[in-house]
């Protein structure tokens, strides 16, 4: 046999398209060739893969070899495809018994050695894989991560020596165990228990949790606001598997690691404010995913919100809508998942206080100009955290509930909201606002006119009868009531401020 053909498959974003390895050996002059749009990482294989053949033992082929990888315009980088291609080598020059090729794909890279290096992206080529009914052959630091695929069959691969007895039937390499789902009961979590006072602040952040609300802290420093936020994951639902693979796939593809024991736990992003664009939503030459896709079905945290440039903040406008991020570049187009919840925090003052006199109400109000209103408009809560009041580290401690007693009313509120329409209530359309979020009359009219008073956009109409409805359902009440909305109208703190400081610089 002359010519060989091994499957693998490319990275490009967050899909894994298969990638022919096809091998040829000819009669001439030795030489080595790699076509069908390789990057330089993929052409130094040839080096990689010929110092790797000879100290495993096997004969390097004194012959003319193409390698095609096929398709030719879909561009090719990294050294996943070192594997197939020595592979592919072996199978053509007669050294590995493999009659069904078709049945396995390879991806890995090579040490000079033989040894089988750790890849990127293995969760898309493990769901890639099982889809196409295949085997897959994984370096082994790769194989724990892609067994959280379901019904996907892996071989878990120390080094190129491995294959050979694994294919005679002398030493077969086991299939990787899937992996066993993670309880609740094993994931720790910071506790909401350790939050002293605020209970206002909590009551905001829990129903933010039951409907997936964004929520912005305005309040001094010390006052707790950083603390609230890195809560929030404690008390969200935990992920379902699907949930958990999308955020997986995402991390997999971005050099990071997934920790066990958070398996099912809603990732927590807290970018510092120096960050860029590119850094938030993804980019580069080949379009990676920024901040917002890794915290894909959890929570993006912008601490010190003033602080963010404003076209950095402006750009999160479309994925806070659309839940997602489409990054177009001149060779290639990738869209990531976003549907990320954002908690933001930020100090009423550019000192950090109200009324210090360090500040006049200019000042002030310049400081809070820095966040546009098309990217207020989008956070559904946004609440005042005062200072503690005097006495409160004294008191006891003893009924603050902890964050798994909350979760449990969460988990319970979402469910009815799942049930009635399939999403959460912050997700809601226009037309299922209209379905899902009736008033009375009497309401009706009162929301309008509060709408009118507040000169509040209607955006900003909508997201105040989804915190409603939110409202609703953490009291297991089948319609919104009066009460309802004028607790949503209530968390417009932001609106109160500017409207406070504009009066005070007209006058």
């Amino acid at each position: 046999m002359t010519l060989a053909c091994v499957y693998s498959r490319a990275r490009l974003g967050l899909e894994s398209p298969q990638v022919a390895v096809e091998v040829h050996l000819a009669n001439g002059l030795p030489a080595f060739n790699i076509v069908g749009l390789p990057e330089t990482s993929v052409k130094e294989a040839k080096d990689r893969v010929r110092s790797a053949l000879i100290n495993c033992g096997y004969e390097f082929p004194a012959r003319r070899i193409t390698i095609n990888l096929a398709p030719a315009d879909l561009p090719k980088e990294g050294g996943r495809f070192d594997l197939p291609i020595a592979v592919g080598i072996l199978v053509a020059s007669d050294q590995l018994p493999i009659t069904d090729l078709h049945h396995y794909e390879f991806a890995g890279e090579l040490a000079l050695s033989g040894e089988i290096r750790q890849i990127i992206g293995e969760i898309p080529l493990a769901i890639a894989t099982k889809n196409q009914g295949r085997t897959l052959f994984l370096p082994r630091k790769n194989a724990p991560q892609a067994s959280w695929v379901r019904d996907v069959k892996i071989h878990a691969l120390d080094h190129l020596t491995q294959l050979y007895p694994h294919f005679l039937r002398q030493s077969q390499l086991p299939l990787v165990e899937a992996k066993k789902e993670i309880t609740a009961t094993e994931i720790i979590t910071e506790d909401m228990a350790d939050v002293i006072g605020q209970p206002l602040a909590k009551r905001a952040l829990e129903i933010a949790a039951s409907g997936a609300h964004n929520l912005l802290f305005i309040g001094p420093p010390g006052t707790g606001k950083t603390m609230l936020a890195s809560r929030l994951p404690g008390i969200l639902p935990l992920m379902s598997e699907e949930e958990a693979l999308a955020a997986a796939a995402i991390q997999s593809i971005s050099h990071q690691s997934i920790d066990e024991s958070s398996w099912l736990r809603r990732p927590f992003r807290a970018p510092h404010h120096t960050a860029s664009s590119a850094a938030l939503v993804g980019g580069g030459s080949q379009p990676k995913p920024g901040e917002i896709s890794l915290a894909h079905n959890g929570v993006l945290f912008l601490d010190e919100l003033p602080e963010f440039d404003r076209k950095v903040l402006d750009v999160l406008r479309e994925p806070m809508e659309s839940g997602e991020v489409t990054i177009s570049r001149a060779l290639s187009k990738q869209s990531f998942p976003a549907r990320f919840q954002l908690v933001a925090a930020m100090n009423p003052s550019p000192t950090g206080f109200y009324n210090d006199n360090r500040s006049t109400p200019e000042q002030v109000l310049r400081y809070l100009n820095r966040l546009s209103g098309p990217f207020l408009d989008r956070i559904d809560i946004q609440i005042e955290v005062a200072r503690l009041p005097r006495g409160i580290w004294s008191a006891e401690n003893k009924t603050n509930e902890n964050s798994q007693v909350i979760q449990q009313r969460v988990q319970a509120c979402r469910q009815r909201q799942i049930q009635r329409q399939g999403i959460a209530n912050a997700h809601l359309t226009s037309p299922q606002v209209r379905r899902y979020c009736p008033l009375s009359k009497e309401d009706n009219d009162f929301l309008e006119l509060a709408v009118e008073k507040l000169g509040l956009s209607t955006r900003a109409h909508h997201k105040i009868l989804k915190i409603a409805r939110t409202l609703a359902d953490m009291e297991a009440s089948e319609n919104i009531k009066h009460e309802h909305l004028i607790e949503a109208l209530s968390y417009r703190a932001m609106d109160r401020l500017l409207r406070h400081l504009t009066d005070a610089v007209s006058v």
